[in-house]
C-alpha cells in the first residue's frame, strides 16, 4: 500500500502600500520657504521649518487644495472637519523633533482607484484597490552619509534641511494587493492620477513619490494575516516589484522552515537585490500623538468642495474606458496613450483634426515616440502640431503619399512644423496613383531583370520584394505600393 505525498501548502501574499507624495506648491507646507529641488543644502529654510522658539505654522492654502483633489481623485470621502496632530520622534533630520502630521480625523478616507493589467491574450484585467485614508503633513530633512549610501558604514553624516516642511500627502492603500506586478501598476496608476491633477511630478528619482510596501503571507483559505513586514528604499516601479516577489519567497520559505516572522522594517538592497532587516517596527503609540495645539481645524465646505470637484480633469481610467468603447482601441494602446495626460491630449487633438484614432494611435506610439525618446522630449515640445499630424494621416489615406513617404518626412515636420501637404507639394511627392503609369515602369522593370524574373517564376517567389523596390527606386517612392503589388504580382504570374 502505497502512502499519498502530502500536499504541498500554497501560499498568499497579502500586501498594502503607503505612498508619500510631494505636492507641486511653490512655497512649504506652514512657510514661506521655496520647494525648489536641487537647490544648495540649508539655503531653502526659515524658523518656522526649523521649529525655533515663538514661531507660528500657517498653513498654505494649496497644499488643501491638492490634498482634496486627490482625494476627490481616489473617489474618496473628503472630511468637513479635519485636525493636524504632533507625531513625536527623534532623528537628527527632523529639526523640530516632531512632525506636523494628521492622525484620528484625516483629510480624505474610504476611496479606492481601479487598477488594470493586460492578459496574454491582449485583454484588460481590472481590480478595485481600496484606499484607507489620504492625509497631509509635512517631510523631514535628508541625511547625506559620507562613506557609505547608509548610516551603518558611514564615517559621517551631513544634514539638509531644504526638504524640511516640503508638503505631502500620505495615501494608504488598503491590503488588497497581492502579487508585485499588481502593487507596480497601483503605485503607476497613482502616479498617473497626480500627474493628472498636476498636484505633483511624481519623480521617484527626486523623492517626489516615495512607496513604502507592507507584505505578509498567509497559506491560500486562511482568514487571519500573518506577520507585516515593511519595506523602504524602492526608488522605481520595478524594483518596488522585485522587491515583493522576493520578499514573499523569503518569508514562505522561513513559514515552511518554522522561522518566526517578525513586525520589522527592511530596505530593498539593489545591488544585491535582497531586502535586509534595518529596525524594528513601531507602533502609533510610540509617537505619542496629541493635537497640533498651533493649527486651527479645518473645515471645508460643500461650496467649495463643490467647486474643486468641478475643477478635476478626465482621469486615467475614465479615458482608457472611453478610447475602448468609443474608439475602438486596444487595451494595450488606451494604457499607452492615457499614460501622460498630454499625450493623451495631443491624440485626442489628432482625432478631433480628422485623423482617424487607430492611425492616430499608431504615429503618435510608434514614429513619433521613438523620436521623443531618442531626443529625451516631451510631446509638448516638438514642432508637429496635432492638426498636420492629422493632415499627414488623411494624405495617406487619400492615398496622396504612401506611408513611406510620411515616414520620409515626418522628421522635417517634428522639427519645423508647417503644412504636411504644403510639403509634400514643395517636394514634388505626390504619390503616382495612375494604373498606366505604374504599370509601364512595371513592364519596364520586368524586362531589366530576366535572371530574377525566371528565378521567380521556378519557385523563388520571395523576389517579389525586389521587384517592388525596383518600381519605387524608379518613382523616387512615389509609386502607390498596393497598386505597384497588384500589377506586378499580375505580369510576373503570367
Amino acid at each position: 500500500m502505497t502512502t499519498a505525498a502530502p500536499t504541498k501548502t500554497k501560499y498568499e501574499a497579502i500586501i498594502g502600500l503607503e505612498t508619500h507624495c510631494q505636492l507641486n506648491t511653490n512655497t512649504k507646507i506652514f512657510s514661506s520657504s521655496s520647494t525648489e529641488f536641487g537647490s544648495p543644502p540649508n539655503t531653502n529654510i526659515d524658523p518656522i521649518c526649523m521649529g525655533l522658539p515663538g514661531v507660528l505654522p500657517v498653513l498654505n492654502e494649496k497644499v488643501l487644495e491638492y490634498a482634496v483633489k486627490a482625494g476627490l481623485a481616489l473617489n474618496c470621502q473628503i472630511a468637513p472637519y479635519s485636525k493636524f496632530d504632533r507625531k513625536q520622534y527623534f532623528y537628527p533630520d527632523l529639526p523640530k523633533n516632531y512632525q506636523i502630521s494628521q492622525y484620528d480625523l484625516p483629510i480624505a478616507e474610504h476611496g479606492w482607484l481601479e487598477i488594470e493589467l493586460v492578459d496574454a491574450d491582449n485583454n484588460p484585467v481590472r481590480k478595485r484597490i481600496g484606499i484607507t485614508r489620504l492625509h497631509m503633513e509635512e517631510d523631514a530633512g535628508k541625511l547625506v552619509h559620507g562613506g557609505s549610501d547608509r548610516l551603518s558604514g558611514s564615517t559621517y553624516s551631513l544634514v539638509d534641511y531644504n526638504r524640511a516642511g516640503v508638503p505631502l500627502v500620505e495615501i494608504v492603500s488598503e491590503p488588497d494587493l497581492r502579487s508585485g506586478q499588481e502593487a507596480a501598476e497601483y503605485a503607476q496608476e497613482l502616479r498617473r492620477i497626480l500627474r493628472y491633477l498636476d498636484v505633483s511630478d511624481g519623480n521617484m528619482q527626486e523623492g517626489s513619490l516615495r512607496c513604502d510596501v507592507n507584505i505578509s503571507v498567509r497559506p491560500v483559505g486562511q482568514k487571519e494575516f500573518g506577520t507585516k513586514v515593511e519595506i523602504k528604499n524602492m526608488n522605481s516601479f520595478n524594483a518596488i516589484q522585485r522587491a515583493i516577489e522576493y520578499e514573499i519567497e523569503r518569508q514562505i520559505a522561513a513559514v515552511e522552515s518554522g522561522e518566526r516572522i517578525v513586525q520589522e522594517t527592511r530596505l530593498w538592497e539593489e545591488g544585491s537585490q535582497r531586502t535586509v532587516s534595518m529596525r524594528t517596527k513601531e507602533g502609533s503609540s510610540d509617537y505619542r500623538y496629541f493635537p497640533e495645539p498651533d493649527l486651527a481645524p479645518i473645515e471645508v465646505s460643500k461650496e467649495q468642495l463643490e467647486k474643486w470637484r468641478a475643477e478635476l480633469p478626465e482621469l486615467p481610467a475614465q479615458k482608457r474606458h472611453r478610447y475602448e468603447s468609443e474608439l475602438g482601441l486596444s487595451a494595450y494602446d488606451t494604457r499607452v496613450l492615457t499614460d501622460e495626460r498630454s499625450v493623451s491630449e495631443y491624440f485626442e487633438a489628432t482625432v478631433a483634426a480628422g485623423a482617424s484614432a487607430k492611425q492616430a494611435a499608431n504615429w503618435i506610439m510608434g514614429d513619433i515616440a521613438a523620436y521623443l525618446n531618442s531626443n529625451k522630449l516631451s510631446i509638448g515640445e516638438i514642432a508637429l502640431k496635432p492638426e498636420t499630424l492629422a493632415e499627414l494621416i488623411q494624405l495617406i489615406e487619400g492615398n496622396t503619399i504612401s506611408g513611406k513617404i510620411a515616414k520620409d518626412i515626418l522628421p522635417e515636420l517634428l522639427t519645423q512644423g508647417g503644412s504636411a501637404k504644403e510639403l509634400v507639394e514643395r517636394k514634388g511627392l505626390i504619390q503616382i496613383s495612375d494604373r498606366s503609369a505604374i504599370e509601364a515602369i512595371v513592364e519596364q522593370v520586368i524586362a531589366a531583370n530576366p535572371k530574377e524574373l525566371e528565378q521567380y517564376r521556378n519557385g523563388k517567389t520571395k523576389l517579389l520584394g525586389f521587384f517592388v523596390g525596383q518600381v519605387l527606386k524608379q518613382t523616387g517612392g512615389r509609386a502607390d505600393p498596393k497598386l505597384t503589388n497588384q500589377l506586378l504580382a499580375e505580369k510576373l504570374n503570367k
